[in-house]
């Protein structure tokens, strides 16, 4: 017989041995929220739990039971097929450790596949994630990546992350690159998703004498950052990174290949275009129809973007500022690396 395993427990394991963690509710359910690193095995499609459900609602539990047996009855090969070869122990959750996830664990366990259930089901990990956040003693010291648009800050801090500096990729993790044109391609999480992901790269640097993330306004695209990094970013040391307007060019068309998303780029434009001086933002919208991305990005760093950036760098005090001149991403990553050294020797 499966066993069920609380949260806590869940994360003791995880320490110990390979876990693979199983979502059995519906795929547009999976797709709003999960826990990190779980994979997708529905009990039910969408359209079936609605069926089931308005059983449940306007018939009987009875009836909603016996639906739900029949539709799982038919999937019952594919279902167990999809067990057989995930590594590792299996652990079974759905929203709050209900019949899904109780079928589901049944069904494996009857084949002889060992399997745990996760009690309380997602809902109880989102509950762990939303008190952690609220109550988290945030220790490391908060260095903050700045720069003009087009520096290359995410691709700084994913370059560190790969040496072992400690890093929070707030953009990534919010899916969204925190401007106007910052969802071009992307598909932005939600507040739950971010929380549940932040939270778990948290458990990674919290023991780290200090931290490196870009200086993030309060909001980035469908999210808001948590109150003890707003603080964090206050109180930490801005490393401002200078690089020739060229080389950002170049970043920006890397990161966004506009060219794959023209139209999305120019509907991005239209939305900012009344705050750009008439005649420079005829210019821009030109380049843009007619393709010449480099033109247009040029133009909207040197009459938009920068000026914005001169306006917000007089919030930050000089005393906790640092400043370093590039030529380039990999020379910007070397003297930063050079300034933790400098602080944190060895």
């Amino acid at each position: 017989m499966f066993q069920d395993i609380k949260l806590e427990q869940l994360r003791e394991l995880q320490q110990k041995q390979k876990i693979t963690l199983i979502d059995v509710r519906s795929p547009s359910e999976y797709k709003h929220s999960t826990i990190p690193g779980s994979i997708n095995i529905p009990v039910f499609s969408d359209e079936e739990r609605s069926e089931v459900g308005t059983l449940y609602k306007q018939d009987s539990v009875e009836a909603a039971k016996e639906r739900g047996l029949e539709i799982m009855s038919t999937k019952l090969p594919a279902f167990i097929q999809s067990f057989k070869n995930l590594p590792g122990t299996k652990v079974v959750y759905c929203w709050r450790g209900g019949m899904r996830s109780k079928t589901a664990a049944t069904v494996v366990d009857l084949i002889g596949i060992p399997v745990y259930r996760l009690e309380g089901g997602i809902r109880s990990y989102r509950q762990w994630v939303v008190d952690s956040l609220e109550g988290l003693n945030f220790q490391p010291k908060a260095f903050l990546l700045n720069g003009y648009t087009g520096t290359g800050k995410t691709i700084l801090l994913k370059q560190l992350e790969q040496e072992g500096y400690p890093i929070l990729e707030l953009e990534g993790l919010a899916n969204h690159r925190g401007s106007i044109f910052g969802q071009i391609g992307l598909e932005p999480n939600n507040q739950t998703t971010f929380d549940s992901l932040l939270m778990e790269d948290i458990l990674q640097v919290n023991q780290s004498p200090y931290v490196l993330f870009e200086a993030e306004s309060k909001r980035i695209g469908k999210v808001m950052l948590p109150e003890f990094l707003l603080k964090k970013k206050e109180e930490g040391v801005q490393i401002f990174v200078n690089m020739p307007v060229e080389e950002r060019v170049l970043n920006i068309l890397d990161e966004y290949q506009p060219w794959e998303y023209h139209e999305e780029c120019i509907r991005a434009f239209r939305l900012i275009k009344k705050r750009i001086h008439t005649p420079i933002a005829k210019k821009i919208e030109e380049h843009l129809l007619a393709e010449n991305y480099s033109n247009a990005i040029r133009l909207l760093l040197e009459y938009y973007y920068d000026p914005l950036y001169d306006h917000s760098r007089k919030e930050y005090a000089e005393n906790k500022t640092i400043t370093i001149d590039a030529k380039n991403a990999a020379d910007a990553a070397n003297k930063i690396k050079e300034v933790l050294a400098s602080i944190y020797v060895g």
